[in-house]
């Protein structure tokens, strides 16, 4: 039987997730914050999967992963929070989390994303530490897939580009089956950028690639399924995006 171990400091969450995954056929441990998950791993690191909250008193969610993975670099871990955003999802699957769930989570969800971590490989960090997690990104995540409710975004393979303007992406289900998605990019938003940044960032850059894995991860994080027409559009960029258009390096 697999052991889970929640980390969380809401109880009613706690509650909600134990009677889940106990019905489930799981068995289940408790923590109410990451310093006492962090003793409950140190005396046994037995557990099959952590299921860990971001927000936190004391140390956050990011801290107490980075520290499981150095009492045991195989630890499975997802991370869970109300709070999420594509680059704190990068910096957890950087810091070796299998997966990142939205709160508050359906049972569904929850199962399956359960089901998923423990059926893939452990993903270990190679050189983790605070000051990876600062600063603009300014190149392609060097990370190979980014996991969100169950749902892993696989890079696109740039010989199956049909047209410039378009990134398809295998999307990989909690239950393993993949869907091809298909990003287009506006050409509105390109000749925005370009106004504004007065740089040359075609169409073709991998900025674009980045935004457009960005646009399917939000898709995926609140919607919890695949586009039904395995179609999305990009059509506007934050002001962020702009900051991280203009230092961008191909």
């Amino acid at each position: 039987m697999p052991r889970i171990l929640i980390i969380d400091d809401e109880k009613h969450i706690r509650r909600m997730v134990r009677i889940t995954l106990e019905a489930a056929g799981y068995e289940v441990g408790e923590a109410q914050d990451g310093d006492e998950g962090l003793k409950l791993y140190a005396v046994d690191s037995n557990w099959d999967l952590v299921l860990l909250d971001q927000r936190m008193p004391g140390i956050d969610g990011l801290a107490t992963l980075e520290r499981l993975k150095h009492i045991d670099p195989a630890a499975r871990v997802i991370m869970a929070t109300a709070y999420a955003s594509v680059e704190l999802a990068v910096d957890a699957m950087k810091l070796g989390a299998s997966d990142f769930v939205r709160k508050p989570m359906t049972p569904e969800v929850l199962r399956n994303a359960v089901s998923a971590a423990l059926a893939k490989s452990v993903s270990v960090p190679t050189a983790p530490g605070p000051a990876q997690r600062r600063g603009p990104e300014v190149s392609s995540p060097p990370i190979q897939t980014i996991t969100m409710n169950g749902y892993s975004i696989l890079d696109p393979d740039v010989d199956e580009w049909h047209l410039p303007d378009q990134r398809r992406f295998t999307v990989l289900s909690p239950t393993g089956t993949k869907h091809d998605v298909l990003v287009e990019i506006d050409e509105q938003v390109v000749g925005y950028v370009q106004r504004i940044t007065r740089r040359q960032l075609t169409v073709e850059s991998s900025f674009w690639t980045q935004q457009a894995r960005r646009l399917l991860a939000d898709y995926l994080w609140n919607e919890g399924e695949v586009p039904r027409t395995k179609k999305l559009t990009l059509r506007e960029i934050s002001r962020d995006e702009l900051l991280t258009a203009e230092r961008w390096k191909d």
